[in-house]
């Protein structure tokens, strides 16, 4: 493998690992099996943080940690693990509330808001929590780790 495609090759392995783990990790934990979990965001490990990751590191692996593209690729993981560690993950919080505040309101008042915007599929799970992101960093961080014995060869 070249060391000028092994930064990008890297962050989409562990992307890709992180989200073909997610069903495994689901059914270890609940013993339901759910395949469509590969397409989604939110769950056990972060795709998004060992995408951000894996590419943070191998450009810290290629220049000894002392390259500008280390450091870019630094900043944007922290933003990108603030954000589905926090932002996005409280939006998905948000959710939750909305859609319970309008079944009680239905249950309360008797009666069924009809206003299509009320009915639509919004999705719940956006953001990690604190361990799914401590997942991607760590599959991430491994990925990264094991495709630069093949670059360094």
């Amino acid at each position: 493998m070249s060391a000028t495609y092994y930064p990008i090759i890297a962050a989409i392995t562990a992307n890709l690992l992180a989200q073909v783990l997610k069903p495994l990790f689901y059914y270890l934990r609940t013993e339901e099996r759910n395949l469509g979990l590969v397409f989604d965001s939110g769950g056990f490990p972060s795709s998004h943080t060992a995408l951000v990751i894996g590419l943070c590191m191998s450009y810290g692996y290629l220049s000894n940690f002392k390259s500008e593209f280390f450091f870019i690729s630094l900043v944007f993981s922290l933003t990108v693990i603030y954000d589905a560690a926090n932002v996005r993950y409280y939006a998905g919080q948000n959710i939750k509330m909305t859609k319970q505040l309008i079944q009680d309101i239905e249950i309360l008042t008797s009666t069924t808001l009809d206003n299509p915007v009320y009915r639509e599929k919004v999705k719940e799970v956006l953001g990690h929590k604190w361990v799914e992101v401590f997942g991607g960093l760590l599959l991430g961080f491994i990925t990264s780790s094991v495709l630069f014995f093949f670059v360094k060869g």
